[in-house]
């Protein structure tokens, strides 16, 4: 890690639901790209656990994105961001149907997956067009029907949460265009994570390709959808 001035002009990078799986390895492959981290979850011990297991030097706060004052309290104290990684998530509807699924389960779904993450892009997105760059990384899916995909019927609320997340990322795209700001969603695949264990991809491979996107070039794609090519998920 560099220090000194060089430090300072570090860009920093917000990462949500960082405490496990993909969201904490793209904090670890961030971090190994001398960007200065910042390791959020709802759970406080558990962001303080996942920073220090990360590196010397990687921050954490506890942050719930279903809570406006909390995300705002955050934005406050934090300061400057320069890339939000939107990761967290909750799949809660598994094995279900769109006729059948209890609805405060969809509810509940679309508060985090969806309102969550509009709600962080709100609080520090807008900084970021005002000084000219920034990198907005929303973690979707493959179980979407935008795109060329199709909508997964086996999870009808995660599913339809994804989608509108999509959405969303073009809404946002659209707004900061020719800002300096890219704003994009990313399919990782399917990733061995609590939500999916018996998957064979580990979080670490999903990370460098989110990370490639989290760090793009000024002339890279924004309002896009994209997929890591090994698999949907």
């Amino acid at each position: 890690m560099t220090d000194g001035n060089a430090a300072a002009e570090r860009r920093t990078a917000l990462i949500t639901g960082a405490n496990r799986g993909i969201g904490r390895a793209v904090a670890a492959e961030l971090y190994r790209r001398d960007l200065r981290v910042v390791v959020t979850a709802r759970d406080a011990d558990a962001a303080r656990e996942a920073a220090a297991g990360i590196g010397p030097g990687v921050l954490w706060h506890a942050l719930d994105v279903t809570d406006p004052d909390g995300v705002s309290r955050l934005g406050k104290e934090l300061g400057p961001v320069d890339v939000l990684v939107s990761n967290a998530g909750v799949l809660l509807d598994g094995g279900t149907d769109a006729l059948s699924v209890p609805l405060e389960l969809v509810e509940e779904t679309l508060r985090v997956n969806l309102l969550g993450s509009w709600r962080v892009t709100q609080e520090f997105i807008p900084p970021m067009v005002e000084r000219g760059w920034g990198r907005v990384v929303l973690i979707s899916s493959g179980t979407t029907a935008e795109f060329g995909g199709a909508l997964f019927a086996g999870a009808p609320g995660y599913s339809l949460s994804k989608s509108a997340l999509n959405g969303l990322t073009t809404l946002l795209a659209s707004q900061t265009a020719g800002s300096g700001v890219l704003v994009n969603a990313v399919n990782p695949g399917r990733v061995r994570t609590r939500m999916m264990p018996n998957q064979q991809t580990l979080p670490e491979d999903a990370a460098r390709f989110i990370a490639d996107v989290a760090t793009l070039p000024a002339d890279g794609p924004t309002g896009r959808f994209l997929t890591e090519k090994r698999g949907q998920g």
